[in-house]
């Protein structure tokens, strides 16, 4: 396994293109020129595609964001490949050294570190800027975190959000929620271990009582899915084992339930301490589905409230 420049110059001979299978060598054809984006395991190795093992045995160089990772899953199916480096910190200086490979004919494919290349992982600008300039772009569907997590959560699935991460401030992560909270579709967001707990807590007094799922090591030994109302995997959030990766699956809201009072509160408060009356009842109201008045008076209350703690003390 090599990391060099992206460059044909040094790549394997035809007779070196191969990869193993259950103890079977199958040969591969030297892939065509164009940038091909390969979705890898996002946990099980043995959820790579027979078409995703052909094309990183077929290209001229595969590009990843952490060569460690990739060759592992490549050394498991005795894949010979010139590695090269691409991530959210190189991006700007690799970008056109792989343009200037893909117009001297090499095949490229874009891998990351598991699952889908493009989703919450680099990748969006060079597929934009190799298709300006008229190169082909090939998409090898595979591993999913976000469809495993969709599929195992027991939740609707004929619309969903993928949020991504949320923010790691809790005022930011709060305003955000409020936000999601108005979009009447399934929600799927990722989420630290280090955060979950914080998340989830944040989670449960703004949406209230919606299904959800939290779902662990997805594909891999320890996957774990807990699935509960948000208050209840909120109360549970404690016991979490932290480590490793989640997804986190919230149901939409119901067509009829309005918020109760005491996640309004918590909402409006939460809104307050970072804003106006008028943007805390505006957000309010988008994410609770209760009366605009009603909201208001509320809102004000808080408000002599809020200013009445901070000169008592």
């Amino acid at each position: 396994m090599r990391a060099k420049s992206f460059s044909a110059s040094s790549e394997p001979g035809e007779s070196m293109r191969s990869f193993v299978v259950a103890g079977h060598l199958i040969g591969a054809s030297k892939a065509a020129p164009g940038l091909y984006l390969v979705a890898t395991p996002i946990g099980n190795l043995g959820d790579i595609t027979l078409r995703a093992l052909e094309t990183l045995a077929g290209v001229d160089i595969i590009a990843c964001e952490d060569t460690r990772i990739t060759r592992r899953l490549l050394e498991r199916f005795s894949i010979n490949a010139t590695l090269k480096q691409y991530h959210e910190h190189n991006a700007e200086q690799a970008r056109p050294k792989i343009l200037e490979a893909l117009a001297n004919g090499s095949s490229i494919a874009l891998v990351s570190d598991a699952g889908t290349p493009l989703i919450s992982d680099p990748g969006f600008k060079l597929v934009r800027e190799v298709s300006t300039a008229g190169f082909p772009v090939i998409a090898l569907p595979g591993p999913s975190s976000v469809l495993t997590a969709l599929s195992v959560a027991a939740l609707p699935t004929d619309r969903f959000f993928f949020e991504g991460f949320l923010p790691s401030k809790q005022n930011a992560r709060r305003t955000r929620i409020t936000e999601l909270a108005r979009i009447d579709a399934t929600l799927v967001m990722f989420e630290s271990g280090a955060r979950v707990q914080d998340c989830l807590h944040d989670l449960a007094s703004i949406m209230g009582a919606r299904d959800a799922a939290i779902c662990r090591e997805l594909t891999k030994l320890h996957e774990e899915v807990r699935r509960a109302p948000l208050p209840e995997l909120a109360a549970i959030s404690d016991t979490l084992e932290t480590r490793g990766e989640f997804v986190l699956v919230i149901a939409p809201p119901a067509a009829d339930a309005g918020m109760d009072d005491a996640a309004l509160d918590t909402l409006l408060r939460a809104a307050l301490a970072s804003g106006s009356v008028k943007d805390a009842v505006a957000q309010a109201v988008d994410a609770s589905g209760r009366a605009k008045r009603d909201v208001y008076a509320r809102a004000l209350e808080l408000s002599k409230d809020m200013r009445s703690g901070d000169d008592g003390e």
